[in-house]
């Protein structure tokens, strides 16, 4: 007799960044060029001071490190947090194996099976995994593309609340709209996570890709001392993806004992990871300064571009590295699928993701994708040529 499949492995939901894999590796196969627009991959390269700390260490024995990280990076991560005007120690501060660890962790730690937590979507695909492997449920909380994907009135935040519902998690600035939440929305927020004993979950991987200010961190909001969760990561501060090393930091105490039990029970994070990210705080004050001038400069190309398109329609994002644009399509997964299967030009063809991942509410994101601007901006005009071609050509093009 065949053993069964967990219920869990079978709801696993397929990665929309990843799971047209195969259909990019065929057409790479017959020689047509792929310009991956579809995963959050930076092509800038990791800073060679990084690099070389890990080249350079010197140990005789790679041997576990404290479950909570090496003190010296903790330490090292405290001030870079006062960097933001975010005063934390670095008892307040759990390293994680990358920042999907910090999220499985806070889904873990804060929620039980069949609790509800609350998602402004769009939202990054794999708080859905996280979600399922957790056993909680996710009540969404649908954003517009009309107002660039600002957050939802409160009412739509409250109409959700049930006694499951112990969290609202958000992304800022915003995997995969780029949008980013200002104080005032946080605070709104605040009101709403004191009002009903909620945690707030912050996932702050992209601080630094911010083009109008540094955006305002969550462990600022005022009184939310027990109620704030950040998560973090070096893998798109440092072009560091493969490195995983992230952050789990809150000032709730009882949670921080909670979750430093499965801390313990995965041992400790990589080694050489620490080495690396205690390195990249030490970069130079103004390392971010170039790189966020390319990517804005990227970032202006690919919604001027979009947006000359017929029938397309991309709101310009404030942070991140991601946009998504609305095409006069009838099926994102279709035409995607179909950029790899059936379509070249001059060779040539472009990877995006399918927005309908992003969302929860069946039935939405079907005319959008997200685009991550992570290759040079001649690439980028490339690519922006083919998806021109590829919708004139499309056979489910839809009148605009």
């Amino acid at each position: 007799m065949t053993p069964t499949i967990s219920q869990r492995g079978q709801q696993m939901p397929a990665s929309p960044i990843r799971k047209l894999v195969p259909f990019a590796e065929a057409a790479k196969k017959k020689g047509v060029k792929v310009y991956h627009l579809n995963i959050g991959q930076p092509d800038i390269e990791t800073p060679k001071a990084v690099l070389d700390a890990v080249r350079h260490s010197d140990f005789k024995v790679l041997e576990y490190s404290h479950s909570a990280g090496n003190e010296s990076y903790r330490r090292k991560l405290v001030t870079y947090y006062q960097r933001f005007g975010v005063e934390v120690t670095h008892q307040q501060i759990i390293v994680t194996t990358g920042g999907s660890e910090a999220i499985l962790f806070g889904f873990l730690a804060c929620l039980d099976a069949g609790d509800e937590v609350i998602i402004p979507e769009p939202f990054y695909a794999n708080y859905n995994g996280f979600a399922t492997e957790a056993g909680i449920i996710v009540k969404a909380v649908t954003s517009q593309i009309n107002n660039g994907f600002a957050l939802p009135d409160l009412s739509q935040f409250e109409a959700q609340i049930t006694p499951r519902t112990k969290a609202i998690v958000i992304c800022n600035p915003n995997n995969p709209t780029g949008y980013v939440y200002s104080q005032e929305e946080l605070e709104t927020l605040s009101q709403l996570c004191l009002k009903y004993g909620l945690f707030l979950f912050s996932d702050e991987a992209y601080r630094e890709f911010s083009y109008n200010g540094a955006p305002f961190s969550a462990l600022n909001l005022k009184g939310m001392e027990n109620n704030v969760v950040v998560m973090d990561t070096i893998s798109k501060r440092y072009s560091a993806c493969g490195g995983r090393i992230g952050a789990f930091v809150t000032k709730n105490q009882a949670l921080l004992d909670a979750t430093m039990k499965l801390a313990q029970a995965r041992l400790s994070p990589p080694s050489f990871a620490q080495i690396a990210g205690e390195a990249a705080v030490d970069l130079p004050s103004d390392y971010f300064n170039g790189i966020k001038a390319e990517y804005q400069h990227r970032r202006d190309i690919l919604v001027k571009l979009l947006n000359e398109i017929p029938g397309v329609y991309c709101p310009n994002p404030g942070g991140a590295f991601y946009a998504i644009a609305k095409l006069p399509i009838d099926d994102a997964d279709k035409f995607c699928q179909w950029l790899l299967e059936s379509f070249s030009w001059e060779n040539q063809t472009v990877m995006l993701a399918p927005a309908t991942g992003f969302y929860a509410t069946p039935g939405l994101g079907r005319q959008e994708v997200r685009l991550a601007y992570v290759l040079n901006a001649e690439d980028i005009e490339a690519a922006m040529q083919c998806l021109t071609q590829a919708l004139y050509v499309y056979p489910g093009k839809t009148q605009i």
